[in-house]
Order: structure tokens, then C-alpha cells, then sequence
């Protein structure tokens, strides 16, 4: 069906299709690929209303331009589907941010290097924090050897990014997973991305007879409940 693709200011950001192909002359590309050369534009356009579908623009700049007989609609939703499906299995990397202080106690420090092991092995990064209060400021090098242990007790799945550096009363520095770290952080995605995309949806109404068969047991058992009561007496 021959129809004019515009935006909402009546311009277009994409092919031109139709009508709006400025060319005198085409060279048509059938809805099967198969090569129809080189023809007027409105031949091109009868073809494309013949197959109820749109001529598009696919090389504006060869001479002459060529274009495709196909369904627009169909083939912009296609790009669109790509596109969401590469966004999926894409990693989007976080930065967490981990504070610790100057005289942070051990069961504290360990358990905020479990987290920060978890979130970089899931493809993250981490801005491992030190605070100053105080006097404490006078003593820098306990938070440059913090930070120095957690690089240490982390150097099998992160790298130093951004060494421990000073701002204000604040001493950080900068982790981000190890090479094979983050490739593996990708492909998991990947797969859970192509796992998603295979998985069935559920099918319409599923779970209601089970629903539907609770419901009606009370109902049964109220009917054994009164077949059961003693009639009573007359008077």
C-alpha cells in the first residue's frame, strides 16, 4: 500500500519512500531481491501499489538512485526489534560507591570486599571511598593503606582504574573488573538475553481452572455439610 512516511513537523528522518523520492528515474530492487533495473519512477511506484507495498529509497546517492519494493511498516518495526534486542545484551556498567574509614573494623571491611567482589564480577566498577573526620585527616596513609588492602584482596577480578588520589576530606580510587571478568560479565548477559527471547510467553488464562477448581471445593463441602444435618424433629 503506497503511503507517505513524515514526522510530526512533516519533514522525515528516515528513507524517503513514495512519493517523496525526488528521482525522474530508479533502479528497482523487487520485494524478492531480484534486480528489475533501471525504470521511470511512476512504473516503480505502480509496481509497489500492485504488491500492496511501498518503494523506499536504499541509495539515494548512486545514479540513479536504487530502490526496494517492500512493506516500510513491517521493515521499520524489524529495526526497531534489532535494536531493542542488542540493547539487552548490552552490559550497562554501574559505579557503585564503598565508604570506609580510617579505622574501619575487620568484620566491616570484609564484608564490604564480599559486595564490592560481587558487583565488579557482575561487570561493574566500584569508587572505593575513604572518609576523614577530624584529626584523621592528619593521617592519610591509613586510608592509602585501606585502599591499598582492598586492591590487593580484589586483584583477581579487578584492576586498579583510578589510583587512590584526594578530594577534600575524601580519598578514593577507582576498581573495574579484569578483562576476563567483564567478557565473562557479557556473555552471561548475552545469554540471558537469548534465553529471554526464547522462552515462550505464558498462555492466556494459565492457572485459572486450578483457581477456578479451589473455588468450587468449598462449595462441595458445603453441600456434604448440609446433606448431613439431622433434619429436625416435628412438633
Amino acid at each position: 500500500m503506497i503511503r507517505e512516511q513524515r514526522s510530526p513537523r512533516g519533514g522525515s528522518r528516515d528513507q524517503r519512500t513514495n512519493r517523496r523520492i525526488r528521482a525522474r528515474e530508479v533502479r528497482v530492487v523487487g520485494s524478492d531481491g531480484a534486480q528489475l533495473g533501471v525504470m521511470p519512477l511512476e512504473a516503480a511506484l505502480t509496481l509497489a501499489r500492485n504488491e500492496g507495498l511501498d518503494l523506499v529509497e536504499i541509495s539515494p546517492m548512486a545514479q540513479p538512485p536504487v530502490c526496494k519494493v517492500m512493506d516500510y511498516g513491517k521493515f521499520k518495526y524489524e529495526e526497531k526489534k534489532k535494536a531493542a534486542e542488542s540493547k539487552r545484551a548490552q552490559v550497562v556498567v554501574q559505579l557503585k560507591e564503598v565508604k570506609l574509614r580510617p579505622k574501619t573494623e575487620e568484620h566491616d571491611y570484609e564484608f564490604k570486599v564480599r559486595n564490592t567482589r560481587r558487583f565488579i564480577e557482575d561487570g561493574n566498577k566500584a569508587k572505593v571511598v575513604i572518609q576523614f573526620r577530624g584529626r584523621e585527616i592528619t593521617h592519610k596513609e591509613q586510608g592509602t593503606a585501606i585502599l591499598n588492602d582492598v586492591a590487593n584482596d580484589l586483584k583477581d577480578v579487578a584492576v586498579v582504574e583510578m589510583p587512590p588520589r584526594m578530594e577534600g576530606r575524601l580519598m578514593f580510587m577507582i576498581l573495574a573488573p579484569t578483562p576476563k571478568v567483564a567478557q565473562k560479565a557479557r556473555e552471561l548477559v548475552r545469554q540471558a538475553a537469548a534465553n529471554a527471547k526464547k522462552s515462550p510467553p505464558p498462555a492466556p488464562g494459565a492457572g485459572k481452572p486450578a483457581a477456578a477448581a479451589g473455588a468450587a471445593a468449598p462449595e462441595e463441602a458445603s453441600g456434604e455439610d448440609s446433606q448431613e444435618a439431622p433434619t429436625p424433629a416435628a412438633p
